[in-house]
Order: C-alpha cells, then sequence, then structure tokens
C-alpha cells in the first residue's frame, strides 16, 4: 500500500491549533478520507488535542506530521491513520486526574479514549507523541473507526459521545 506522509510546523501561538485542524482535514480528504467520516472527525478532535497540549504546554513551535494511505480507495478502506507531534520539551506527556469543575487536563485521556493506539518517545532534545487510528469502513460489522466502536466514551467527571 502506498503511504502519504504530510506535515506542517506550528507556531507557538493558540490560534495554530485551528489552522492545524483545517490544515489536517484538506489532507484526509486529498487521501480520500471524507470529512464526514467518524475516523476523519476523530483525527482533527486528536490533532486539535496534540496540538494544543504542544504549543500550550512548551511555549515553542511543534511540527505535526500524519502518515495517510495512499489515495487508493480499496486499499485505503482498512488502513491505518497515524498522527505524530513534535514538539522542543523532553518531558514525558503525563495524563493528569482533573475534578469536573476544571477546564483543561483531559487531553491524554481523550486521546486514550479514542486512539486505537499511542504513545511516546524522546526524539534528539525533543519528544514525539503519536497515536493511530484503525480505518475500518470496508467491513459491514466492524465500527467506521476500530478503536472507538461508537457510543459513549467516558473518563472521570466527563463523557464523549462518538457519533
Amino acid at each position: 500500500m502506498q503511504v502519504l506522509q504530510v506535515q506542517l510546523e506550528v507556531r507557538p501561538d493558540p490560534s495554530e491549533v485551528g489552522r492545524a485542524r483545517r490544515w489536517a482535514r484538506s489532507r484526509l480528504a486529498g487521501a480520500g478520507i471524507q470529512a464526514d467520516e467518524p475516523l476523519a472527525e476523530t483525527l482533527v478532535l486528536l490533532v486539535s488535542e496534540l496540538v494544543t497540549n504542544a504549543v500550550v504546554h512548551t511555549g515553542s513551535s511543534a511540527v505535526l506530521r500524519l502518515v495517510l494511505p495512499g489515495a487508493v480507495a480499496e486499499e485505503a478502506e482498512e488502513a491505518t491513520v497515524r498522527l505524530e507531534v513534535d514538539d522542543a520539551s523532553d518531558r514525558a506527556p503525563v495524563p493528569r486526574c482533573v475534578d469536573g469543575e476544571a477546564t483543561g487536563g483531559r487531553g491524554l485521556a481523550l486521546v486514550d479514549g479514542l486512539a486505537d493506539r499511542w504513545g511516546w518517545s524522546r526524539e534528539g532534545t525533543g519528544k514525539r507523541i503519536w497515536c493511530e487510528l484503525d480505518r475500518c469502513a470496508g467491513r459491514e460489522d466492524a465500527a467506521p473507526v476500530c478503536g472507538s466502536g461508537g457510543g459513549a466514551v467516558a473518563f472521570e467527571g466527563f463523557a464523549y459521545e462518538v457519533v
């Protein structure tokens, strides 16, 4: 299967998160993944979370990278999409325990709940946080995004509906 890797440099400005989401949507469309597919919606949410973490917690630029299946429709029906964010901090990502009143601190819990796999590694003087989503649109008995499975995803103090 042909794979496409694209990347975007993100400046250390919270307004860059919106630009990263728009960029990701356009790259997904170029790979044959429609904007209304659950895979695309979930991936854009994960882009938002990981880019926000990089921009807010490091105060430096970051690199957003997507590794996408080629645009050949038959091959892309069951493929993995990988999202990576490289930042300048060497500090390990740590999921936080927050109460119901907190306005932040749930990003990694969201990534853990929505991605099929995720992790991180040290890269040079910084780190790379990555996650993967499996696309299983070709099977009637499978959820459109294999890992999310649809339904509600609950985390302590809140829930997200995956539709």
